[in-house]
């Protein structure tokens, strides 16, 4: 693989990545909501989820994705009520003050590790995306295994920094919100959003 290419596929990986898509919603809404301290679990969260859609995508589910439609409709529905879901639990919380408790820090990182990791390897799009997107830059006169890895542990870097960027922004944020009117606000926005990406996820056509 030339340098030329590889450096065609970072850029193409980091304007895919920078463009929100639910994964990224959901790091915005939770980091809003919880704070900067639910970004490392966020993001541990959606490097496994995509770690996981690569892995499935480079064993074969993504052609299968791609080809039936019928299983392509059952991760899709799964994927968008589950948006839907934690855009309705968003919604409905009780703002919390900005100083969270260390007793529940465990557990709350668990469930935001928990949701960013079911709602970013349950989405189909993602794993076509690699099955659509990594052969492009593929040479096939040069060792595949080592393209494969390299190009797939690329993309999971750039989502790695992606989403904790966006993480710490909007955690960031949230420090500077102190009002509880002002935080039910932010979390029925990102509840909103959540929902929309769910319902949007649950319109997606399968590709022909």
């Amino acid at each position: 693989m030339s340098i030329e290419t590889y450096g065609a596929f970072f850029l193409a990986a980091a304007i895919v990545l920078v463009i929100p898509g639910p994964t990224i919603i959901l790091v915005i809404s939770q980091s809003a909501s919880q704070g900067r301290r639910a970004v490392w679990p966020l993001v541990a969260g959606v490097t496994l989820g995509d770690f996981t859609a690569m892995t499935l995508s480079l064993l074969g589910l993504g052609a299968i994705l791609s080809a039936s439609a019928t299983l392509f409709s059952i991760l899709k529905w799964v994927g968008a009520i589950y948006l839907i879901y934690l855009g309705i639990k968003l919604w409905r919380s009780t703002p919390q003050p900005s100083t969270i408790l260390p007793a529940a820090t465990t557990a709350s990182n668990y469930r935001l590790f928990t949701h960013a990791y079911v709602v970013t390897s349950l989405n189909p799009k993602s794993i076509v995306f690699f099955v659509a997107f990594l052969p492009q830059f593929i040479d096939n006169t040069a060792p595949i295994t080592f393209q494969l890895i390299l190009l797939g542990l690329t993309f999971l870097i750039l989502a790695a920094v992606n989403a904790a960027l966006y993480g710490f922004f909007a955690g960031q944020l949230r420090e500077v919100l102190q009002h509880a009117a002002v935080l039910r606000w932010f979390n029925r926005c990102g509840g909103g959003a959540l929902i929309g990406a769910g319902i949007f996820t649950a319109a997606v056509q399968r590709s022909s």
